[in-house]
């Protein structure tokens, strides 16, 4: 396992209520009414949540590598992630996939930034080896 050396932000939250409940974090910039997925409830759900860190989290990560490859992203860039909420053997389980846009970089260099993003973004590390990823250039 990974040791933290440096700690350069912590996320704090309290939440209440579980999936019909709130969110809020410590310095109220998040305050969010919560509701199970596909209902017609107010307020967002946990995959939405975890689809929106992680795809924002995976485009600073495309910055960072493409920077090393001495290429500017396209103002335009975009992450359609999309997390799956299902059971199987076992219980409940997560899977994820993350559609990249980067119009106007050629498929190989696109391709070295995802490859290169996937490697460095701490999402994409938690969930390495633990649920089923797909990454695809669209």
């Amino acid at each position: 396992m990974a040791r933290i050396d440096n700690v350069l932000y912590t996320g704090k939250t309290q939440t209440t209520g579980g999936r019909e409940g709130a969110a809020r974090s410590s310095d109220g910039r998040l305050d969010i009414q919560l509701s199970p997925p596909g209902s017609s409830g107010k307020g967002t759900n946990p995959e939405q949540l975890f689809a929106a860190g992680w795809s924002a989290c995976f485009i600073g990560a495309m910055g960072l590598a493409a920077r090393d490859l001495k290429v500017t992203l396209p103002a335009d860039t975009n992450v359609n992630a999309e997390v799956d909420l299902g059971t199987g053997e076992g219980g409940y389980f997560l899977q994820a996939r993350l559609n990249v846009s980067l119009p106007g970089v050629s498929a190989d260099i696109a391709q070295k930034i995802v490859d290169a993003a996937h490697q460095t973004c701490p999402y994409s590390k938690a969930t390495r080896g633990n649920i089923d990823v797909e990454i695809a250039l669209v």
